[in-house]
């Protein structure tokens, strides 16, 4: 069984331009931090390109970084509350152990050592990853957690240092392989 398609939300967000442009950056983001199964790193793209604002690009990065990690940060609140409810009857933690996928168990392990040991530093850490799915890290945390603001504060932490730790692969990329 092959999942929905997300490509139109990916192209929409790809091309993203604006006000509306920043806008779409900031709902994709609220909805990947618990329902969309997408990467985060796409809000990078129009950036990139530009947003169609006559600013420096550095200050259009920093917008977009913003915005997307303003994003996260709601959505994983909102995760967070579902993953407060999930302890009292686990329908999260059902749905995703009956993924094909056997990343919920390497993640949802991976995501309660960090959180034990390094708290919601460890969240904010491992939200730093790039391609490692932001939604079972956030659900993962949110079922051991119970402090709201410091849950938004460590998702806000990572989203940015996730789009941060990205640019520089992809500006590393750039340099070494002149792509």
């Amino acid at each position: 069984m092959i999942g929905p398609d997300f490509s139109a939300v990916e192209t929409a967000v790809r091309t993203a331009t604006g006000v509306s442009g920043l806008l779409l950056i900031l709902l994709y983001s609220f909805l990947i931090a618990f329902v969309l199964p997408l990467p985060s790193e796409v809000v990078l793209i129009p950036g990139y390109a530009g947003m169609g604002f006559a600013l420096p690009s550095s200050v259009q990065f920093s917008l977009v970084i913003l915005v997307s990690a303003i994003g996260k940060a709601a959505g994983s609140v909102l995760a967070f509350h579902l993953g407060q409810e999930a302890k009292q009857a686990g329908p999260v933690v059902r749905y995703l152990r009956q993924s094909r996928f056997e990343i919920v168990e390497y993640s949802e392990k991976r995501a309660v050592e960090l959180a034990r040991e390094y708290g919601y530093a460890g969240l904010a850490l491992a939200l730093c990853v790039p391609g490692f799915p932001d939604t079972i890290s956030i659900y993962a945390f949110a079922v051991l957690e119970r402090d709201y603001y410091r849950f938004a504060v460590a998702t806000f932490a990572g989203s940015v240092g996730r789009l941060v730790v990205t640019m520089g692969v992809a500006g590393s990329a750039v340099s070494i392989f002149g792509l």
